[in-house]
């Protein structure tokens, strides 16, 4: 009977793939010498090294999960204690015919270890603690903003169904939900049913995302002028397009802009470069790739069409797109050029200086 006691991993590397899921794990262990093991665990940093010490004991461990809902806690629960741990995106995890209709939990965990052990992933890049917040600020913000949208237009779509017409007074849409606008909603409308309770609803509801977006805005202009970030959205908004917004959810989500070794990899962080399909001679390209941060590049997209109204390089551009292109394609590489402005005055420091438009 061989003996455990004495075992030793010293300098060996223990990889281990983690299928996460939020009150279980499903790990697979393997050693350089191949040997493999699987098991099923509370979903716990603390247990997995537990578990790695007895068995595994003095190993060099190396970990890797794919990102999710879990984000990056799972990556510093490990590191806390001593795992070294990689997040990866799904998509860049090479998979095999088997492993495409045989998916379950332990299939997928030793995918992971075996791609991590054969060393053929590339993780994703890790966010400091302290801008996990920030960036959460920038987002929740966008979505008040969507979910105030929402209501408002619920508001007019439950008018339109009793038959309101708005008064001469609100025709333009510029006096929409002022004040005035409101206490009209409030005091005036009469609905088909003797009741509008409904009506009175949705109005509590626009008035609290109203609020919650106002504090919002505040928090996004205090961490603008934060010394984190104060210097580097001054040079942002000396862009044209870029205002408060654009800006603070380009830094928050971006976070260390050295990260980014030339123009391609910025773009393709984005989303803003093209498909590609290459075979033999033929080569094609498709529209921009569905990869890519789903924050910002739209927003660069918006930015491009008010820049191409005030730099002039940007707007000759444009014009020469155009001839050979739709309109919505031609911003696209002018979002593209965009992007690589934006990494320039980043990375040098230097305000955005161009030609007006006359």
């Amino acid at each position: 009977m061989v003996q455990s006691k004495g075992i030793n991993f010293d300098g060996q590397n223990i990889y281990i793939g983690i299928d996460v899921h939020l009150k279980t794990w499903n790990v697979t262990i393997l050693t350089q010498s191949g040997y493999k093991k699987k098991h099923s665990q509370k979903s716990s940093a603390k247990e997995l090294f537990e578990h790695l010490k007895k068995h595994y004991p003095n190993g060099n461990y190396q970990a890797v999960y794919e990102s999710g809902f879990s984000g990056f806690s799972t990556y510093y629960a490990l590191q806390e204690y001593g795992i070294s741990c990689m997040v990866i995106h799904a998509a860049d995890v090479p998979t095999t015919q088997y492993e495409n209709v045989m998916k379950s939990d332990p299939v997928d965990s030793e995918k992971l270890a075996k791609a991590l052990k054969a060393g053929t992933l590339k993780g994703i890049y890790i966010r400091r603690k302290e801008n996990l917040d920030n960036r959460s600020v920038v987002r929740i913000r966008k979505t008040l903003k969507q979910q105030l949208g929402g209501y408002k237009s619920r508001v007019k779509h439950l008018l339109y169904n009793n038959g309101v017409q708005l008064p001469d007074c609100f025709a333009s849409p510029n006096t929409h939900w002022s004040k005035r606008f409101m206490s009209w909603l409030r005091e005036d409308v009469v609905l088909l049913s003797s009741s509008r309770i409904g009506l009175d609803l949705l109005l509590e509801q626009v008035d609290l995302f109203r609020k919650s977006l106002l504090k919002a805005n505040r928090l996004l202009r205090d961490l603008a002028g934060s010394p984190l970030y104060a210097d580097r959205y001054s040079l942002l908004i000396s862009i044209p397009g870029i205002g408060v917004n654009t800006a603070m959810c380009l830094l928050t989500e971006i976070d260390d802009i050295s990260r980014f070794n030339n123009q391609r990899e910025f773009a393709s962080y984005l989303g803003l470069i093209p498909t590609m399909h290459s075979s033999g001679e033929k080569s094609c390209n498709g529209e921009k790739t569905f990869r890519g941060n789903k924050k910002i590049g739209p927003m660069l997209v918006e930015s491009s069409w008010v820049i191409i109204r005030h730099d002039s390089v940007m707007a000759a551009a444009y014009g020469e797109y155009c001839k050979r292109m739709k309109p919505q394609e031609a911003i696209i590489r002018i979002a593209r050029k965009l992007s690589s402005r934006i990494l320039n005055v980043l990375k040098k420091g230097k305000k955005y200086e161009y030609d007006r438009c006359c």
